[in-house]
């Protein structure tokens, strides 16, 4: 008794549907702004992911196609670091595939930033929920190195919870590597990988930052995504999480993030 009649906007002025469409115009004109949180209170997770649900749709009415998900935040030192205590699950689009060889799309993105991943291309679909690390694997067709390009609609990368998963978990870009291989025989959890940049290495890290092992990463993506309907289709990639933190490429700089048994993946930066 008392509140706000059913449905209706909060106070702010802000909802799902004008959030998505902010969002989407900060993409389009390579401006930043302060979460909505700072407004919104209510923008909570299940808010946030109402509103990335929105954007998908507004992507696909313009024509785009769903090609998998991507996790975010799957490492508990970025967690903390970020000031969020849950992994996220985001929507990957074709318009986010970076061909290979292509700089560092900065001319489009407004501080994007590079990060290594194990990605997945899946070959059955997986559905939760109660999917495990092990039946999550089996789904697997093969196993890539990635580079994630992460960008933020929010000014200086500060967010919560609900702000981060609105903004689709900091989308941007991203590339596979030149090796794909079967997940048999391969100890994700001791892939290994070193963030080179111009040709000094400033980080390392292995598969197990990745929730332990990035199946238990696939498996909270499959099980989070049955609570609102979804499920991982065949063929579709699945970027496990950063493995380390993320790094600049400035105009020329080149990255190169060197994996175990995955190969090479290199990224120059463009110019803004």
């Amino acid at each position: 008794m008392g509140g706000p009649p059913a449905g209706a906007a909060p106070a702010s002025g802000w909802d799902v549907e004008s959030v998505a469409t902010e969002l989407l115009a900060c993409e389009a004109e390579r401006r930043d702004r302060p979460p909505f949180t700072d407004e919104w209170p209510g923008l909570d997770l299940d808010t946030g992911y109402a509103v990335r649900d929105r954007t998908l749709a507004r992507r696909l009415e313009r024509g785009e196609r769903l090609v998998g998900v991507k996790l975010g935040l799957t490492s508990r030192a970025k967690q903390q670091r970020m000031g969020v205590d849950t992994p996220f699950v985001a929507w990957l689009t074709d318009a986010m595939v970076l061909p290979v060889g292509d700089a560092v799309p900065r001319h489009r993105l407004i501080h994007p930033r590079v990060e290594p991943e194990i990605v997945f291309v899946m070959g059955e679909r997986l559905e939760g929920p109660g999917v495990s690390a092990a039946s999550a694997m089996a789904a697997v067709a093969s196993v890539w190195a990635g580079a994630e390009v992460i960008d933020s609609r929010y000014r200086d990368f500060r967010f919560t919870a609900g702000d981060v998963a609105a903004d689709n978990a900091s989308s941007g870009a991203f590339v596979t590597g030149p090796v794909g291989l079967p997940p048999a025989g391969l100890d994700l959890s001791l892939e290994g990988v070193l963030v080179e940049v111009d040709g000094e290495v400033v980080d390392s890290a292995t598969g197990a930052a990745i929730q332990g092992h990035p199946g238990e990463a696939l498996a909270l993506a499959a099980n989070d995504l049955a609570r609102r309907g979804h499920a991982i289709e065949p063929g579709w990639v699945v970027l496990t999480g950063g493995m380390t933190d993320a790094v600049d490429a400035p105009p020329g700089v080149s990255v190169g993030l060197h994996f175990t048994h995955l190969g090479s993946v290199w990224l120059r930066g463009g110019e803004g």
